[in-house]
C-alpha cells in the first residue's frame, strides 16, 4: 500500500492512556525479573573485607562470582551447562559454617578423601610436598598450630574445629570426610580457615569467582558493614579516581591446578 504524501490518510487515535501505562509497567516489571533473576541465580556480587586472601585477593576488590558453577546438575542441565565439583585450587565462596549468614572466600585445598598436614608452613597433600607461589607468608616465626597442622592447639578453636581433630586425624593427617572440603587462604599466617572451623560442607559452597569489576582502596571497618556508611560515601565522592585501583579493575581470576 502506498501512501499519499499529499493527501495522507486521518492519523489513528491514539492508544487509550490506562494501556499504555500498563504496558510500560509490565515492561519494566519484567525488565526488573530477569535483573534480579540474573544477579541472584547467575552471578552475584560480592566484595571482599579482610585480608585472608591477600596477595590474589585484596581488601575492597568487588566480585562477581559464578553461582553455576558448583550448582547441582539437573536431568537435563547436565548435559548442556557445566556442572563441576570444586577442585583443589579452585578459589571458592561459600557460606561460613560457623554462621551460615557470613560469606567467605577461601582457597578449596581439600576434596573428599584427601590427607592434608602442615609442617613448618608447608602443605602436605596426600603425602606430597606442594608448591604453592600463591600463597604469602606475612610473618617468619612458626606458631605452633598454625604452622605444624594438625597438632595440640594452642588457640581457640570453633565446635566443628574440634570435632575435626578428634574424629577426622589419621597418623597426623586430617582426612577430608565425604561431603565436604578443606579451605584455606593464600595469607596462610593470618586466614581464619579449616584449621581454626572445620570442613566446608558441599551445600555451603555458592561458587567461583569469575572476575574483579572494581577494586577500591577501603579499611575493612569500611567493607564489613552492609551498608555504606557516610565516611566511606565521602571517602568515595572526594577519593574514587584516586583509590580505584584500575589496573585490578576487569581482572579475571582463575584457580590453579593443586595436585
Amino acid at each position: 500500500m502506498l501512501t499519499d504524501v499529499k493527501n495522507p490518510p486521518p492519523a489513528s487515535p491514539p492508544p487509550p492512556p490506562k494501556t499504555e501505562q500498563r504496558g510500560f509497567i509490565a515492561e519494566w516489571t519484567v525488565t526488573i525479573i530477569l535483573l534480579l533473576f540474573g544477579t541472584t541465580t547467575l552471578v552475584q556480587a560480592f566484595v571482599i573485607p579482610t585480608g585472608s586472601m591477600e596477595d590474589t585477593l585484596l581488601i575492597g576488590d568487588h566480585l562477581l562470582v559464578d553461582k553455576l558453577a558448583y550448582a547441582p546438575s539437573g536431568p537435563i542441565s547436565k548435559h548442556f551447562l557445566p556442572y563441576e565439583n570444586p577442585k583443589r585450587g579452585d578459589i571458592i565462596v561459600f557460606r561460613y559454617p560457623v554462621d551460615i549468614h557470613q560469606t567467605f572466600v577461601k582457597r578449596c585445598m581439600g576434596i573428599p578423601g584427601d590427607h592434608i598436614k602442615l609442617v613448618n608452613k608447608v602443605v602436605y597433600l596426600n603425602g606430597k610436598k606442594l608448591d604453592e607461589p600463591y600463597v604469602y607468608h606475612k610473618t617468619e616465626y612458626i606458631e605452633s598450630y598454625r604452622d605444624n597442622f594438625p597438632s595440640e592447639p594452642n588457640v581457640h578453636l570453633f565446635d566443628s574445629g574440634q570435632d575435626m581433630l578428634e574424629h577426622h586425624v589419621v597418623n597426623g593427617e586430617v582426612v577430608v570426610p565425604p561431603g565436604n572440603y578443606f579451605a584455606m587462604g593464600d595469607n596462610r599466617d593470618s586466614s581464619l580457615d579449616s584449621r581454626y572451623w572445620g570442613f566446608v560442607p558441599r551445600e555451603n559452597i555458592i561458587g567461583k569467582p569469575l572476575i574483579i569489576y572494581w577494586s577500591y582502596d577501603a579499611p575493612t571497618e569500611a567493607l564489613s558493614n552492609p551498608t555504606i556508611g557516610m565516611d566511606h560515601l565521602v571517602d568515595l565522592m572526594e577519593h574514587f579516581f584516586t583509590k580505584t585501583r584500575w589496573n585490578r579493575t576487569f581482572k579475571l581470576i582463575h584457580g590453579v591446578n593443586v595436585n
